[in-house]
């Protein structure tokens, strides 16, 4: 992010909006995890799971690491378009779209694991069960295969197992919500990216919102701005 700062500004200027870049990223993701772990803690109560305080608090974590991964990963993508133009518009929307793949995919992590451990925690019985005898897997043949251990991806679902309606609804409030205030605070720690027409600022003043910034973005890019 501080690339396209250091290849369109003084060299002063570009140096202390890369420094506040640096820092202002971890306080967003942090400022917005304390603001909507609650209201995940308390949704995640709802629908019936017995994970507890510090159990949902490390899952968070978790999806924050997975976050800030992806966001490393792209980094050097997002340097190179901000050191190839000079359109400020366009770097805004790029990074815009960075933050907001690395969010989805930290959030998909996040449910896939919540319900990996909802399972577990379901299937926990107070006396175990005797084990029942399983046919062999057979190919359309008639021929044995070989039973091959895998590790299920991040991502992947749990056993074929359909997650429940209400998990997932109450999941996808939860994570419109997470967006929603992931996306306003930024707003509220602007600049990330340093406009070349004004000099450095740490927190700009507050006025309009996230969304209407986006869609002034975009009219700016369309008119060639």
């Amino acid at each position: 992010m501080g690339c396209f700062a250091l290849s369109n500004k003084a060299f002063s200027d570009a140096w202390l909006q890369t420094v506040a870049s640096m820092t202002k990223v971890p306080v967003l993701f942090g400022c917005t995890l304390l603001v909507t772990f609650p209201s995940l803690y308390v949704f995640n109560t709802l629908v019936g799971s017995r994970l507890t305080l510090q159990s949902v608090w490390r899952l968070l974590l978790s999806s924050l690491a997975v976050m800030m991964a992806v966001l490393a990963s792209l980094g050097p993508i997002v340097a190179f378009f901000s050191i190839s133009t000079t359109n400020y518009p366009f770097i805004l929307l790029l990074n815009v779209a960075v933050f907001a793949l690395a969010g989805f995919l930290g959030l998909k992590f996040l449910l896939h694991t919540l319900h990996r451990l909802t399972v577990v925690l379901y299937e926990l019985k107070p006396a175990p069960q005797p084990p029942q005898p399983l046919a062999p897997r057979v190919d359309f043949e008639g021929q044995p295969l070989a039973e091959i251990e895998k590790e299920a991806g991040a991502l992947e679902p749990v056993d074929e197992r359909v997650m429940g309606a209400n998990v997932r609804q109450v999941f996808g409030v939860w994570v419109l919500v997470f967006g929603m205030v992931g996306a306003q605070m930024s707003w509220v720690l602007r600049p990330f990216i340093s406009n070349p027409d004004k000099p450095f600022t740490l927190i700009s003043p507050r006025e309009s919102n996230f969304y209407a910034a986006v869609f002034d973005a975009i009219g700016r890019l369309l008119a060639g701005g």
